[in-house]
Order: structure tokens, then sequence, then C-alpha cells
């Protein structure tokens, strides 16, 4: 079945960076988009999109609200999706899911970023 695993989070200060990663198995990754939710204090228990990428890698899109702090990237030699994030703020602050195809599902269990001094 799919399985998605998130790597990479952690405490960073206010304006540094974290690369997440998302291990895929279980499909065939290559053939699907990919793309990255959060949940973060101001969104509650609900889903906000961060970014998507396109099955070969085309067409990677970040959310207008990360004014290009974010890049979104992918390996499909080794099933690897990324995320990264720059000028971290402390409302980044949240658990941040990777997801196959463009919506919010299947899902991984999420990796929390804490963005504080």
């Amino acid at each position: 079945q799919v399985q998605l695993v998130e790597s990479g989070g952690g405490l960073v200060e206010p304006g540094g960076s974290l690369r997440l990663s998302c291990a895929a198995s279980g499909f065939t990754f290559h053939a699907h988009d990919m793309s990255w939710y959060r949940q973060t204090q101001a969104t509650g228990k609900m889903l906000e999109w961060v970014a998507s990428i396109g099955n070969s890698g085309d067409g990677a899109r970040c959310a207008d609200f990360m004014g290009g702090r974010c890049t979104v990237s992918r390996d499909n030699a080794r099933n690897l999706l990324h995320l990264q994030l720059t000028d971290l703020k402390i409302s980044d602050s949240g658990k941040y899911f990777c997801s196959k195809d463009r919506g919010p599902n299947p899902r991984g269990q999420g990796i929390w970023v804490t963005v504080s001094s």
C-alpha cells in the first residue's frame, strides 16, 4: 500500500532553513504528481496546501503565501520528494505532510517544524 514517510523537520530559529524529505513506496512514484500540506496554529486542524510538483518534475509551484521561500523538488530515481524552506518565520511552525497526487490524501504521518528563538 501507499507509504509516505516525512523527515528533516525540527527546531530552527527565525530566518533559518530546513529541507524536508518524503520517502515514497507502494506505488509508481514517477507516475504521480506529489504535494506538501501543513497544519499550523493559524489553520488548526485544517490542511493548508504548500506546494506541488508534476510527476516528471515539471510544474513545481509553491503557495503564494510562502513568498518565494519555498522550493519543491523530487528525485524519481530514489522515490524522494523534497521541500526546501528558507527564511522561516514563527508562523511557519506546524506539521508538514507529503501527499500523493494533488490532494491531501493519502498522506504521510507528518513531520514537525518548529520555528523559535
